[in-house]
């Protein structure tokens, strides 16, 4: 019988805090990124890529792995490929082929998995990575030195049903969905991030965000981390500061979300730390990271690359780009996230602190519309990092899945603007297209939302209220200008908030002669 040598887990409990663990130790991270192509068809085959069909409805003899069933190589996965090593400034292989990756994996179709070993396609890049000013620091720039850029394919996916973790660990059966399987992947691999200090979770976060950006422009992606779009593998090691020799890695698998990224790093360092403090090794396996608890559980030994028994794929010919085709796909590379949010904050006069809220609310593209449609910046900023980013997070949606276009917000901005509807007014109309009852106007029209701009009706409801309110009228007289603020919200209810709140300021003051 063989004895398992891995140590338990020390207690959440019993961990040492961040700061206390990380005046001992240096981390070291490496991350792995698998980003699914949005292909209309597979790696290797001609099955679609829809995602939430029926199970086991997108299948066929090449990526169900049945005998005689032979793979060809998907040319737009491939210039995907080329497209994302170059805007990560990597070099371009002249000619590379796949391998065979070998493991048991109850999803893994064919018992191996179709992938690049020591011929990526692309190789030695690097990012340049924007760390946001936080409680524990300033701002920074750190650059990612990128390893490789490979092409594989993604396995299904296993259900495990019944049990309280949903994991196969007590569950009572699992069901495999072979949708999934074959659906292009591109990994992204890290060389070795050091010097990150008590920073690290915050630049492995800053990291996966700016890839997600970068891939989002390149448009060879969903890049939706909830659905597995993108999925980040964090190998977290320490050492102890002062040493040059690395500490034995642990990697925790399918983090889907950057909030998780930070959170799991972060856990690790504490784990890692109080392993080595009680004298005992670091286990080298991957972990499972429990978004509920904030904690990662081990999973298996982590394999090294002569456990996978790599040899090159017999069934597939090499992938050897032209230079001239390598020079064309990058002529179709979009201008850098980074650069481009520069250079839109300056054009549209944001502050820094702006346009982080336009950043955080996922709004760049869409105010970049609206003032195409002929918005003002601020107008466009207002809305859609405000009133409509609110509901998109109460609602849990994105704020483009919201009903509400670049179009209507930029008519609601002209309707203002012309004086026909006040800010009030506006937040109805608004209230209107999110109910579906059409574009602002039509909602205006509908529910007889404009602004009065008969001055003599306003003058009379100035009038009523000046009348009704002699203290309040004194104390302005008094010098107390502020106080017009009282009067100007009664005139506007008056006039059922169908009036000019400045022009009702400017009647109040001119009526009693006073200078505002």
């Amino acid at each position: 019988m063989t004895v398992s040598t891995r140590p338990h887990d020390p207690a959440p409990g019993t961990l040492p805090s961040y700061e206390d663990a990380l005046s001992r130790y240096e981390p070291v991270m490496g991350l792995e990124v698998h980003v699914e192509l949005n292909t209309a068809t597979k790696m290797f085959c001609g099955c679609a890529t829809g995602f939430g069909e029926e199970p086991n409805t997108q299948t066929c003899p090449v990526c169900l792995g049945l005998p005689g069933a032979l793979p060809v190589v998907n040319a737009a996965a491939v210039e995907s490929a080329i497209r994302i090593g170059l805007a990560l400034n990597c070099q371009i292989a002249s000619w590379c082929r796949f391998a065979r990756k070998n493991y048991f994996y109850p999803d893994m179709p064919k018992n191996f998995q179709t992938s690049q070993y020591d011929e990526p396609i692309a190789f030695n890049g690097w990012l340049e990575v924007e760390v946001p000013a936080s409680e524990t620091g300033e701002a920074f720039t750190y650059r990612v030195e990128i390893e490789r850029a490979h092409m594989e394919e993604d396995t299904g996916k296993s259900t495990h049903v019944g049990g309280a973790t949903g994991r196969i660990h007590g569950a009572e059966h699992s069901l495999v969905d072979f949708n999934r399987a074959g659906i292009p992947l591109i990994e992204i691999v890290t060389k070795p991030l050091t010097g990150t200090g008590h920073r690290a979770p915050e630049v492995a976060k800053a990291y996966v965000a700016t890839l997600r950006d970068l891939l989002k422009a390149l448009d060879v992606s969903e890049v939706k981390m909830e659905q597995g779009n993108v999925r980040c593998d964090a190998n977290v090691s320490l050492m102890p500061i002062g040493a040059e020799t690395f500490g034995t890695r642990t990697e925790t698998k399918n983090v889907n979300s950057l909030r998780s990224v930070e959170r799991a790093v972060r856990y690790e360092i504490t784990r890692h730390a109080a392993i080595l403090d009680a004298g005992e090794r670091v286990f080298q396996e991957t972990r499972h990271w429990h978004e509920d608890t904030g904690v990662t559980t081990a999973g298996r030994p982590k394999s090294d690359a002569d456990d996978y028994r790599y040899f090159p794929e017999p069934d597939l010919v090499p992938v050897a780009p032209s230079r001239e085709d390598v020079e064309r796909l990058r002529t179709t590379l979009p201008e850098p996230p980074a650069q481009r949010r520069r250079r839109l904050q300056q054009e549209w006069g944001y502050t820094d602190l702006e346009m982080r809220d336009v950043v955080n609310a996922g709004a760049v593209e869409t105010i970049e519309e609206t003032v195409a449609a002929g918005a003002s910046p601020a107008a466009a900023r207002k809305w859609w990092s405000g009133e409509l980013a609110r509901r998109a997070n109460a609602d849990g949606v994105a704020i483009t899945d919201l009903g509400v276009t670049p179009e209507h917000i930029a008519e609601l901005d002209a309707l203002v603007t012309s004086g026909r509807l006040n800010d009030s007014m506006a937040r109805q109309a608004l209230e209107g297209v999110l109910a579906g009852e059409g574009t602002p106007t039509e909602v205006a029209d509908a529910r007889g939302l404009e602004l009065v701009q008969d001055d003599s009706a306003l003058q009379a409801a100035v009038d009523t209220v000046l009348e009704a309110n002699p203290e309040v009228v004194e104390r302005i007289k008094g010098g107390k200008v502020q106080a017009v603020g009282a009067l100007i919200g009664q005139v506007m209810k008056q006039m059922r908030g169908q009036a000019d709140a400045a022009r009702a300021r400017e009647l109040i003051l001119s009526t009693l002669e006073v200078e505002g």
